[in-house]
């Protein structure tokens, strides 16, 4: 066991080493909760905000990028159903990077839609109680350094009945971690498996559906 580790997601202090990297760009720990089974890395090995912003700045999210748009389809083409058979109009996408593709394509389904980001689109105004019916974020929960004070602060966010939307890859066991690419990204601290993602939905009183490997849909009931 690992003392004096908090979990940032349930903040048990029980957690186990899973991996360890120890190479020339990284050498980091990697933690696996023993409550929520979240696999995260200790805060010593946190990037500055300052070159967490550089990583991010590297990323090129193109509007016009056709394979861009089809990777964010596979959340919105579950959740888009959803929303309208509840005849729900107002989304947020948190999250949304310097390109908020997949904000263009819920306007351009009729939706509307806010956005927010902590580099790219930081105004606190539209970080509404009670507001939303649905809030998605799409490849950022990995990147959270509190992870369970931004999925409190968006359930309070969502109206009774709404959906919360995420992409981001899922664990599958340790064997296949140590040699997981998605691990390889510093900006990434966070890391989610099946069992973590029913530990939330059990903990907040949720309601989980999974799809693929990289999208899950928690709706607040």
């Amino acid at each position: 066991m690992i003392d004096q580790t908090v979990c940032p997601l349930c903040e048990s202090k029980q957690g186990s080493l899973f991996h360890r990297d120890n190479n020339r760009r990284s050498q980091r720990l990697y933690i696996r909760c023993q409550r929520c089974a979240l696999v995260y890395v200790p805060s010593e090995f946190y990037l500055t905000e300052q070159d967490e912003k550089a990583e991010y700045d590297r990323h090129d999210n193109n509007l016009e990028d056709e394979g861009y748009q089809g990777f964010l389809n596979r959340l919105w083409c579950e959740l888009k159903p959803l929303l309208e058979a509840q005849q729900c109009q107002q989304v947020l996408d948190f999250g949304c990077g310097p390109g908020p593709l997949l904000a263009k394509m819920m306007i351009e389904d009729g939706f509307k839609v806010s956005v927010f980001d902590h580099f790219y689109a930081n105004e606190p105004s539209v970080l509404r109680s009670g507001f939303y019916d649905a809030i998605t974020s799409t490849e950022v929960i990995e990147h959270l350094h509190q992870p369970k004070q931004v999925i409190e602060q968006w359930l309070d966010m969502l109206k009774m009945g709404g959906y919360l939307g995420l992409m981001t890859k899922r664990v599958t066991s340790q064997s296949a971690f140590a040699n997981w690419h998605y691990k390889n990204d510093l900006t990434h601290v966070c890391f989610y498996s099946e069992t973590c993602f029913r530990w939330i939905a059990e903990h907040y009183n949720l309601k989980l559906s999974l799809f693929g490997n990289d999208v899950a849909i928690l709706q607040k009931r």
